[in-house]
């Protein structure tokens, strides 16, 4: 790994598709399978040997960088603010004063998870993308490959693609001089795909003047925009990972817990069914409760509820009811 390796995260996004929780939470920080997006990102990126980041930081970046700096103190970070939702390509741009063409950089979109042996993947002798199949690819970047498995041709979301090779926001770029040419280009030129300038246009713009990109495909990717995709990604994390060690059983009393289940050691649990796939934040406290495929966020006080396929924010409270019958025969009741 290069010595000079600057990893580079853009999380200035407002985060709209996941409305009302990105209303006091940046999405980057909404937790899932125990931690936040985020921190899964950054646990990837320094157990691969990273030590020095650049976060481009916007709405709520406050909550951003306090994140950062007390659970990973030991990193460089360097924060930089984007005060104007222009694309990823422009907040990469705005950091241009904090890395250098000796630097090779690692570009790590800070909504997506990605599986991957990162540092194969940071071994690379030129530019390297990750890379994944989907079924429908016009909703992301797509890259077009040769004979030889190198990128021809980058596009972003194209009304009819050529390939399925889906770019996952995993970016390793050697010639940063030319990448730093090619965002100036980009932002002079104003050149924009749906109104925003997009990292994709200055990569292809490096293509176009030579510069050799390969691809990595990834073991698997979690672009985590929609509460549907977090509750998947929440699911197939509880699969992949080790069976919580931390669980403080003394605070779960009466319950049966389906696994795979994250409970954080602080939460408190009572006269409840909980899993599978279920995640309980900091401080939360479920009583006589049922519930699956849910995230239920830090400090929520959840009660008398049953809850599936549910995404619940921090500090939330919800209180369902209890009712005691008696009954008779050929009797009907409709709660609904």
């Amino acid at each position: 790994m290069s010595k000079s390796l600057k990893a580079i995260i853009p999380v200035a996004g407002i985060g709209t598709r996941l409305r009302p929780h990105t209303h006091t939470v940046p999405k980057s920080l909404i937790p899932v399978a125990g931690k936040p997006i985020l921190g899964h990102i950054m646990d990837k990126l320094t157990n691969a040997g990273v030590s020095k980041f650049i976060i481009v930081i916007g709405y709520l970046g406050d909550k951003i960088e306090e994140f950062i700096t007390k659970k990973y103190p030991d990193v460089e970070a360097t924060f930089v603010i984007q005060t104007v939702g222009k694309g990823v390509g422009h907040a990469i741009y705005l950091t241009k004063e904090h890395w250098t063409a000796k630097d090779d950089l690692l570009v790590v979109f800070g909504d997506t998870i990605v599986e991957v042996d990162l540092q194969k993947f940071l071994q690379s002798e030129t530019n390297n993308l990750g890379v994944m199949k989907v079924e429908d690819p016009r909703q992301f970047g797509v890259a077009e490959l040769n004979e030889q498995h190198q990128i021809t041709k980058l596009v972003e979301k194209p009304t009819m693609p050529k390939s399925n090779l889906a770019l996952v926001g995993l970016n390793f770029i050697k010639d940063s001089a030319l990448f730093l040419d090619c965002l100036n280009e980009i932002i002079a030129k104003e050149i924009k795909t749906q109104n925003e300038y997009h990292l994709t246009d200055a990569l292809m713009r490096m293509i176009e003047k030579g510069s050799r990109f390969n691809i990595t495909e990834v073991d698997n990717w979690f672009d985590c925009g929609k509460k549907d995709i977090i509750l998947e990604t929440n699911r197939t994390l509880l699969q992949h990972n080790e069976k919580q060690k931390d669980r403080n059983e003394s605070k779960i009393t009466n319950t049966i817990i389906v696994e795979p289940v994250y409970i954080a050691p602080s939460a408190v649990i009572k006269n409840s069914i909980i899993g599978p796939h279920v995640s309980i934040g900091q401080g939360a406290i479920v009583e006589n409760s049922i519930m699956n495929n849910s995230i239920i966020g830090p400090n929520s006080h959840i009660q008398y509820v049953v809850l599936k396929d549910s995404l619940i924010g921090n500090d939330a409270s919800l209180k369902g009811f209890m009712q005691s019958l008696n009954l008779g025969d050929s009797a009907e009741v409709n709660f609904g």
